[in-house]
């Protein structure tokens, strides 16, 4: 995985040992500046001193969980970066957390126990497929919206992807120059 030398994560979470698993995989990927917070509040203060690239964050934390930590990053009008990709990871998989997480603004959601690949694929999504923020009344974050639905015909309908943003084609984004240093995401349909 080519690039993550320069990339600056910042791990959120209050469980030491899961914080060095991630810690473990993200230098596995080359990634040389990882920066932790045992808690949202010490989290929102890194956010505020140290340049982040991506967060990951646990979702379920004292104080402040992971959603309300998000909901901060995104919504607080002393937020140091609103629109920073959050990876919220948590051992409870249910619908619901994952509609609350992706409601609250995260960018990817990645179950425990985590894994190398898991992980790999929620970071290339970010960096190679990065989805536009949306701002509503009543939410701020990246478009929920993953892909288009041929068959909805209602009023929130889309006009079409942008030039920026297309939609991966079998797993994979066309680069639009060589050499561009990105991450290349693996064809998944030879996975499983």
């Amino acid at each position: 995985m080519a690039g993550l030398e320069r990339v600056r994560f910042l791990v959120v979470d209050d469980n030491a040992h899961m914080i060095n698993i991630v810690k473990t995989i993200l230098r596995g990927f080359g990634a040389v500046h990882i920066f932790e917070a045992k808690d949202a509040t010490e989290a929102f203060h890194r956010l505020k001193h140290d340049s982040i690239d991506i967060c990951i964050t646990d979702y379920q934390m004292e104080v402040l969980d992971g959603v309300e930590f998000v909901q901060l990053v995104r919504n607080s009008s002393d937020s140091p970066n609103r629109y920073v990709p959050i990876v919220m990871l948590t051992a409870h998989s249910e619908r619901s957390k994952v509609i609350a997480a992706r409601d609250a603004g995260a960018n990817e959601f990645c179950c425990k126990p985590i894994t190398a690949i898991e992980l790999r694929r929620k970071i290339v999504a970010i960096v190679d497929f990065p989805r536009p923020f949306i701002k509503t009344s009543n939410y701020f974050g990246p478009d929920r919206r993953r892909r288009q639905d041929p068959k909805y015909q209602g009023p929130e309908r889309r006009e079409g992807w942008s030039e920026d943003h297309q939609p991966p084609v079998n797993g994979v984004k066309k680069k639009s120059g060589a050499g561009s240093g990105s991450f290349e995401a693996e064809d998944d349909s030879q996975a499983s």
